[in-house]
């Protein structure tokens, strides 16, 4: 077909292993909820709670998987996602500084710590591992001094907004037109990168199934969300951020560099990357989304507590590596960690449904995340 070379099915399509057990675990997850709750898990209501939970975990898992690509590690996030949200209900409510101003603070503070976090591990040369432990334990500690252990609230109806608020109908589905009208532009733009490049090029009718079957997932999940409140802003906040961070991870030369960095670091280093530079700016990017995820956190319970954000570092971690990264450093996408955000919450919203107890939620999660490093070795030793 003209400058069309013939490729493999498998290869139109990206499929791999790690690409089938995900998609067969959500799907296989959404199944079996919706027969035990006879039907509940997919009603509209249900599953714009889903989503508006799901949008916490899917931020946290955008900074997660810059740091595992790069071959790092973050065990505090949880924690400082606790402590940040901690600070934005302290200034809001306690010391009466407006919301607006308290969520500005609240960033730049998360910022901060996640510079704080790189420059020791970049520049002090301490493993991330060991900085990230102890500083789930030092920001959790400060947050019950803080808070003196007891909840803070009742938050101003700014901050409560971004939490909890809903758009009107018509957002959603200007939304949902703007993000097929990207997936076009960015399938032809590829299409034509790679015809410049003499690279194989799929039918154009594979993209255009690819687009199709892209678009009635998009638009179901508007109506979805728009037959029960209107599209919440949590979700739009992810989508903007995924957008956004995915954009700067596979289209910019800093994505590319934090590839490399995780591929090889001696390598990345002797090939010109200052890697201790970038090692610092990933932990800064993952410090603002740990805030962002923070505010959004307090802003839906409407209070801080001192258990907020407790065992969120594993959720963001085994959802980077459902979606695909490896924890051993240079693969991993942030449409994967979305995607794997949506199984970890979809598990903890039917298990919740289900009032299965806390200790066999606990058992499942586990699993899970070890069945996904498995199959990710597995995937690795057969190439």
């Amino acid at each position: 077909m003209g400058s069309e070379k013939k490729i493999s099915l498998a290869s139109m399509f990206h499929f791999d292993v790690k690409t089938y057990t995900m998609i067969l675990a959500l799907v296989s997850i959404w199944v079996i909820f919706t027969m035990t709750t006879n039907g509940d898990f997919l009603t509209s209501r249900n599953l714009s709670n889903l989503f508006r939970q799901m949008s916490i975990t899917g931020i946290l898992s955008i900074g997660m998987v810059f740091i595992i690509i790069a071959g790092h590690i973050d065990l505090s996030v949880g924690s400082l996602m606790g402590l940040l949200g901690g600070i934005t209900a302290v200034l809001n409510v306690w010391l009466k500084v407006d919301g607006i101003l308290a969520i500005g603070i609240t960033l730049v503070l998360g910022l901060l710590i996640g510079i704080f976090n790189g420059w020791l591990i970049a520049y002090k040369k301490i493993p991330a591992f060991i900085v990230t432990l102890g500083g789930m334990l030092v920001f959790r500690g400060i947050l019950v001094g803080m808070t003196k252990g007891t909840t803070v609230a009742s938050l101003d109806p700014s901050i409560r907004f971004v939490g909890n608020a809903y758009l009107v109908d018509g957002v959603g589905i200007f939304l949902g037109l703007i993000a097929i009208a990207v997936l076009v532009y960015n399938a032809l733009s590829v299409r034509k990168l790679h015809s410049q490049y003499g690279l194989a090029i799929p039918p154009m009718s594979v993209e255009i199934a690819k687009i199709a079957f892209a678009a009635v997932v998009i638009g179901l999940l508007i109506i979805i969300l728009n037959s029960y409140q209107g599209f919440p802003v949590p979700v739009l906040i992810l989508a903007i951020m995924a957008v956004a961070f995915s954009y700067v991870l596979t289209k910019t030369v800093f994505g590319r560099r934090v590839y490399a960095i995780g591929g090889n670091a001696e390598a990345a280093k002797l090939s010109g990357i200052n890697v201790t530079k970038m090692t610092l700016s990933i932990f800064a990017i993952n410090g603002l989304l740990v805030s962002i995820a923070g505010v959004l956190l307090c802003s839906r319970l409407n209070a801080a507590s001192v258990a907020a954000g407790q065992n969120a570092e594993m959720d963001a971690i085994a959802a980077c590596v459902i979606g695909g990264a490896s924890l051993m450093g240079g693969v991993g996408s942030v449409g994967g960690a979305i995607v794997g955000a949506l199984v970890m919450a979809s598990l903890d919203n039917g298990m919740s449904m289900l009032n299965i107890e806390t200790f066999w939620q606990f058992i499942v999660k586990g699993s899970i995340l070890v069945l996904a490093v498995w199959v990710d070795i597995a995937t690795k030793n057969k190439r």
